[in-house]
């Protein structure tokens, strides 16, 4: 038999009446093309059009391979180049597109294995009614499945790729298939598609990129719980000056810069902004510059190459490349070290980024926001910020006031946060006992709204009743702490801070993780703090 024999009303199966069809023997189901191309476009919304690329290439070459597996015991061939060539009329009969032999010229200095024009493809089709015109070649599961298929049936590794491709605008795609050794260097750029472990790889950044959003839409769930639904806390003047000034400013790219101590909300201005933006539909992309170590900071913001350093075992794009189109929240900003904040300051002037390791610019289309907790402007007269950064970055600056200088938002907030733990742990409890709302009132919140949050999780976790009783409140809490109007009212606000910080870690001997956590701050937070005690005495 010779692949040219192979006849579609043949290898078809079916019961007009219904039920599966047969191909080959093989059920296959008619699944039309808009389908495949919607998949496509679902893929490259939710995981990048790499790692798309990388799922549909597999797909394809583990199709190939498999399909040659059987197809070389099906038929009784000729020959077995007949069995080998049979992967070309695949396609065509099963309506992806129809093949065009290029002859092969016997005076010609090389004669590729295999060489093809592929004319109607359906994924060069459906790339461009989804996204325009490509500027890449977009057969990604046609070429997977033939070097799937000529790698089984030549049992060496084999790659197809396009010269040419209608998606970029060309008459017809230009295939061409090789081995990879006669490819040489010229394939390396296509094998990360191929390769299992890198898919793998890629789909798991993807994967906690994924689970990042996630936690951050269910914070932002919260978020408007607490401030939108019938039981929206009352706003102080300075609060909600602020939450103004967000609002008449996201309509423009301004950049912002958002102030305040840690836990006041920072975070939750920045995502006011951007979700009253017209950049509202692209990705709120949130980083801590504080907690990821300076060596590693600006590879995590602008990407490396393969080999950019220890332990960079392949390319990674950074999240000025994942913000692409939406907005990059760049919180602890002062914490950022002088060399990073070169490149950063340069990303700011030109739009565009280099990743580490690579010459070559890419264009970014990202809005910044930054936030501190520290005076960038101190920072600047320390030599420790630049000074033409922090005015690149301060072309609005939003300060967001400490919890107790909103005072009378606190008992409302803390109700809003015992409902969202009462739903969340399943629990009965529904509210504060009058002595348990005093407490709340008399406390100073160096942690503000963070450690309220998290005082109001860990008292529900204990609470045996309907409301919460002082014992239920954490430690700082339902003890004899100082008090932001009572005992201590005469002392200044950085004292009474220092205070209770230093009886946290007491109480939990040392653990810096620990207070940290209890009093909801970062531990780079509780670290800077700790050394300023230091240095005035407070602490051996």
């Amino acid at each position: 038999m010779r692949a040219s024999d192979l006849n579609l009303q043949e290898l078809l199966e079916f019961d007009p009446g219904g039920g599966p069809l047969r191909w080959a023997g093989r059920r296959v189901l008619i699944l039309d093309v808009l389908a495949l191309g919607l998949l496509r476009k679902e893929l490259i919304a939710t995981v990048g059009e790499r790692v798309a690329r990388g799922i549909l290439t597999r797909m394809g070459y583990a199709h190939g391979w498999a399909l040659a597996q059987e197809l070389q015991g099906k038929f009784a061939w000729d020959a077995p180049v007949e069995w080998r060539n049979a992967g070309a009329r695949v396609g065509p009969l099963q309506g992806w597109g129809r093949h065009e032999r290029i002859p092969r010229d016997p005076a010609g200095e090389h004669v590729p294995l295999a060489e093809t024009l592929w004319h109607d493809s359906y994924e060069a089709e459906q790339h461009v009614l989804h996204f325009g015109r490509s500027e890449e070649p977009a057969c990604w599961t046609y070429t997977g499945f033939a070097s799937g298929y000529l790698s089984f049936c030549h049992q060496r590794e084999v790659y197809v790729l396009e010269k040419q491709c209608a998606a970029q605008g060309h008459p017809t795609c230009h295939v061409v298939g090789e081995f990879k050794e006669t490819w040489g260097e010229a394939i390396e750029p296509y094998q990360a598609f191929y390769r299992r472990e890198e898919v793998d790889s890629a789909l798991q950044q993807v994967t906690a990129q994924l689970r990042s959003v996630e936690e951050q839409l269910r914070r932002r769930r919260r978020e408007l719980q607490r401030t939108d639904g019938p039981e929206a806390p009352p706003v102080s003047p300075a609060m909600r000056r602020a939450l103004e000034l967000a609002r008449r400013i996201a309509g423009t790219d301004t950049r912002v810069l958002i102030t305040g101590e840690s836990g006041v909300g920072k975070e939750r201005i920045a995502r006011l902004v951007h979700e009253q933006s017209p950049r509202r539909e692209r990705r709120f992309v949130p980083v801590n510059c504080g907690a990821i170590p300076g060596s590693l900071l600006e590879s995590e913001l602008f990407g490396h190459a393969r080999g950019a350093f220890t332990g960079a075992a392949q390319e990674r794009a950074g999240v000025f490349e994942a913000a692409h189109g939406g907005t990059l929240f760049l919180d602890e900003i002062g914490e950022m070290p002088l060399s990073t904040q070169v490149a950063l300051l340069r990303v700011l002037q030109e739009g565009e980024i280099r990743r580490v390791g690579e010459s070559l610019a890419r264009k970014v289309d990202v809005r910044v926001l930054a936030a501190t907790n520290r005076s960038l402007q101190d920072e600047v007269e320390a030599g420790r910020f630049r000074k033409d950064l922090y005015y690149r970055l301060r072309v609005v600056e939003i300060q967001v006031p400490p919890l107790r200088e909103r005072r009378d938002e606190i008992l409302e907030l803390a109700r809003t946060f015992i409902r969202i733990a009462a739903e969340r742990m399943r629990s009965h409890v529904v509210g504060l006992t009058q002595p348990a709302a005093q407490k709340l009132l008399a406390y100073a919140w160096p942690g503000n709204i963070r450690e309220l949050e998290n005082a109001m999780e860990w008292a529900v976790a204990l609470a045996q009743g309907p409301r919460i009783e002082v014992e239920d409140l954490p430690p700082e809490l339902s003890g004899p702490l100082p008090a932001a109007d009572h005992e201590d009212a005469a002392l200044p606000l950085e004292r009474v801070e220092r205070r209770v910080i230093l009886a946290a870690l007491r109480r939990n001997e040392g653990n810096r993780d620990r207070t940290a956590r209890q009093l909801g701050i970062s531990t780079a937070t509780l670290w800077r703090k700790l050394k300023r005690y230091q240095a005035d005495g407070d602490l051996p």
